[in-house]
C-alpha cells in the first residue's frame, strides 16, 4: 500500500512540473513578424490556406514559420544562438493591406506582447489602389496612411515602451508581369512614395529601417538575369529572401 501511495505521489508531482513547465512563459525575446505575403509564407498552412492566425498551425514545426526571409532569420537566430531562447512568430498575410494588419494588430501583435517588432506593408495598398482606379479614381490618402501606420506603432510602444521597432521598407522591380504593366511607373511612383513614408516613421519613432528597396535595385544592376531576384515584379526569389534575411540581421541587433 505504502509503494503505492508514493507511486502516486510521484505521479501527481510529475505531472504538476510539467504543467508548471508548460505554463512557465520563455524567457527569450518574443520577435514579430507583421505583414503581406512577403512575410507570410504559407507559414502554418498545414492543410491549405488560412486567412486567420486562428486557423493557422502553431505547432506543426514543419510549417511554424512559412517559407520566407522571416523563416530564414528566425532559423539563423535559433540556431546561433540556442542560449538566448528567442520566440520568434510570422503574423504575414497574404494580400493584406495596412488597413488589414490595423483590423487584427490586437491579436497579432499587442497579445504577443513583442519586444522586437518587424513590419513590411505597402504593395499591398498600391496594388488595390491601381485595381480601383477605374471605378474610383482618388487620389491617395498618403497622409492619412502614414497617420494609421504611426498609430499602430505607438500603440505598441504604449504597450511595451521599450520594443524595438523595425520598420521594413516596400519594393517594386520592373521584371515579370509587373514589370510589363503599362502603369508601372505608376505604380512605382507610389511605392517610392509609400517608402519615403515608412523611412520618415522610422527617423520619428527611433526605429531601426531595413532598406529592401535600395538592396533589390542594387542586386539587379549587379545581376542583371530577369527575374533572378523578384520573379514577378513584388515577390522575391529563394536568394531574393535570403538577400532580404541577411540585410535584415545586418540591420538588426536582437
Amino acid at each position: 500500500m505504502k509503494k503505492l501511495l508514493l507511486k502516486a505521489a510521484a505521479l501527481i508531482l510529475g505531472a504538476l512540473f510539467i504543467t508548471s513547465c508548460a505554463d512557465r512563459p520563455a524567457k527569450g525575446k518574443h520577435v514579430v513578424f507583421i505583414g503581406d505575403s512577403i512575410t507570410d509564407g504559407n507559414w502554418g498552412c498545414v492543410n491549405g490556406y488560412k486567412p486567420t492566425s486562428a486557423e493557422r498551425s502553431h505547432t506543426d514545426f514543419n510549417h511554424i514559420y512559412g517559407h520566407s526571409y522571416m523563416m530564414l532569420i528566425a532559423s539563423d537566430f535559433q540556431a546561433k544562438h540556442p542560449e538566448a531562447d528567442y520566440q520568434f512568430y510570422n503574423r504575414g498575410f497574404s494580400g493584406h493591406k495596412l488597413a488589414d494588419l490595423e483590423g487584427r494588430w490586437q491579436e497579432d501583435v499587442l497579445d504577443l506582447n513583442p519586444d522586437v517588432l518587424s513590419v513590411l506593408v505597402g504593395v499591398n495598398d498600391m496594388g488595390n489602389h491601381f485595381r480601383n482606379k477605374e471605378e474610383d479614381d482618388t487620389p491617395f490618402d498618403y497622409e492619412g496612411w502614414k497617420e494609421r501606420y504611426r498609430s499602430l506603432l505607438l500603440k505598441t510602444k504604449e504597450k511595451n515602451p521599450s520594443v524595438q521597432l523595425v520598420l521594413c521598407v516596400p519594393f517594386l522591380a520592373k521584371e515579370g508581369s509587373t514589370g510589363q504593366l503599362a502603369d508601372y511607373n505608376d505604380r512605382k511612383e507610389m511605392v517610392t512614395r509609400l517608402a519615403g513614408i515608412v523611412r520618415e516613421l522610422a527617423s520619428e519613432l527611433d526605429a531601426t529601417c531595413v532598406p529592401f528597396d535600395t538592396m533589390f535595385e542594387d542586386l539587379i544592376k549587379s545581376e542583371p538575369r530577369p527575374t533572378y531576384w523578384i520573379w514577378d515584379g513584388v515577390h522575391p526569389t529563394p536568394a531574393g529572401h535570403r538577400k532580404m534575411a541577411d540585410l535584415w540581421e545586418k540591420e538588426v541587433k536582437l
